[in-house]
């Protein structure tokens, strides 16, 4: 997402921070590269003029140039911009002070409607609602199948109505809230049918059902592939229906952005969410502030930490660090860290939500996704005692773990070798904390002064953990 445009804007910064002292002409030629970026990254050139024009106001000002870090106010005033041109600060959706609350998804065919929907039931069941979709579309074959299957995935219950009723997509949507409200749904997903462009009849069908079921919140999904094209229909589907928000999906894909960055600028909509992937539950609230700090390179320490929340059962974290502090992890605790972590996302987007670690990293620096698979294939071809006993692993044994995994032995030792370094580091590391000293000190055979730590692990001070020798 926006890998591009980062990659230019960061390099932009860069030429900056080199210099001692800033001049105005330094900044103009900094614009130059910034509007190039964006231009090319397909957002509206209206927006680019604009966006441009207001960062070299602010950036060449005196208080600015002579600073003693110019490019850094640079940096501040281009992140600051950023965000007022996504929309400032975050736009929730409005929920009914009465239940149901009515959401309308509307957009073109092909841009994730369907999929959105069980998305965002998926979302609002987490927030401890009880959401009911809906299926719309009559139209495209296999829609109404398409989103029973979504619903049976994830255990929520979908309204539909037989085809052979004939009913309008308004009726089934006014049926769907009678539902609702006597089944004690609170929110209502509206799937509605999509075209391969705008025209009269879709349109005059959603506003029907806008008239008849009154939705709280009629959301346009877009897909961010499409570029400016999705500036021009959104503001046709805004001068017909008055759209309270809209949803990039696929944001995951091979997309320059320039959607996202023009869109709420042109039509004053705010963005509500950000679809980030196939899975269910790749549905991501939209923060400015947030996005542009992924842009500019600087990460996303607190979508980071809410996903970690998400993903982490706190009942068996406590219970790993107890047995840390006792000297018991082990491939087992190590299985079960792994599993959480996978629940937060690919990897690598992990480490782009990281201030500074996604942006250091070198372009040609491949990070594999089945890294983790691996490691886990490896310890899940290994018997309950062995992974309780590591120190059990013989060459035989190894070898049979080599074969049920389809590893080398070799891959076998290097990884139980890196086991054990990570397992004395975190020792090493809950040693440094008030009161752990004495569980450190024991957990790696030290004598009976407490809290002296006998040797560092190889490699230890790589991590930046503050070991003694």
């Amino acid at each position: 997402m926006f890998e591009s445009l980062s990659d230019k804007l960061q390099g932009v910064f860069r030429k900056l921070s080199g210099k001692g002292r800033v001049s105005e002409g330094d900044v103009n030629d900094a614009m130059r590269e910034v509007r190039m970026a964006l231009l090319e990254a397909d957002v509206n050139f209206r927006v680019v003029k604009d966006f441009v024009a207001r960062v070299r106001e602010k950036s060449v000002g005196a208080d600015v140039l002579e600073s003693l870090s110019p490019a850094q106010q640079v940096v501040k005033i281009v992140n600051d911009e950023l965000v007022a041109l996504l929309g400032g600060d975050r736009t929730q959706l409005e929920l009914a002070p009465t239940p149901p609350t009515v959401i309308m998804l509307c957009g073109l065919q092909g841009a994730g409607k369907t999929t959105l929907c069980g998305k965002m039931a998926n979302w609002f069941r987490k927030q401890g609602r009880s959401p009911l979709m809906v299926a719309c579309d009559i139209y495209r074959p296999a829609a109404i199948k398409q989103l029973q299957v979504l619903g049976e995935q994830i255990d929520i219950p979908v309204f539909t109505l037989p085809v052979e009723q004939h009913k309008s997509p308004p009726t089934i949507a006014r049926q769907a809230v009678q539902h609702a409200v006597e089944s004690g749904n609170d929110i209502i997903l509206l799937d509605t049918a999509g075209r391969l462009a705008i025209d009269d009849e879709l349109m005059d069908e959603l506003g029907q059902m806008k008239a008849w079921v009154k939705p709280h919140e009629i959301l346009l999904v877009v897909d961010a592939m499409v570029g400016q094209d999705a500036v021009n229909f959104a503001q046709q589907f805004n001068d017909r229906l008055a759209i309270t928000g809209f949803v990039m999906t696929k944001m995951d894909g091979d997309t320059r952005g320039g959607a996202a960055l023009s869109i709420r600028e042109i039509t004053g909509v705010p963005i509500k969410f950000l679809g980030t992937g196939e899975k269910l539950d790749a549905l991501e609230p939209f923060h400015p502030d947030r996005l542009a700090s992924r842009i500019l390179g600087m990460g996303d320490i607190l979508s980071l930490i809410e996903k970690a929340q998400e993903a982490v059962d706190e009942k068996k974290a406590a219970e790993i660090e107890k047995r840390l502090s006792e000297n018991k992890f082990d491939l087992n605790d190590f299985l079960e860290q792994m599993q959480m972590m996978k629940k937060m996302g690919p990897l690598e987007n992990i480490i782009k939500m990281l201030p500074g670690v996604g942006a250091a990293l070198p372009k040609d620096v491949q990070i594999d996704p089945k890294i983790m698979v691996r490691k886990e294939a490896i310890v899940q071809s290994m018997t309950p005692k062995e992974r309780a006993n590591p120190q059990i692993l013989t060459g035989s044994r190894r070898r049979r773990i080599a074969s049920g995994c389809g590893q080398s032995v070799q891959e076998i030792n290097q990884f139980l070798s890196e086991f054990e370094q990570m397992r004395k580091m975190m020792r090493m590391a809950m040693a440094q904390q008030p009161g752990g000293k004495g569980h450190a000190a024991k957990a790696v055979g030290a004598p009976r002064a407490p809290g002296v730590l006998r040797k560092m692990p190889k490699g230890g001070r790589r991590f930046g953990f503050p070991f003694r020798g």
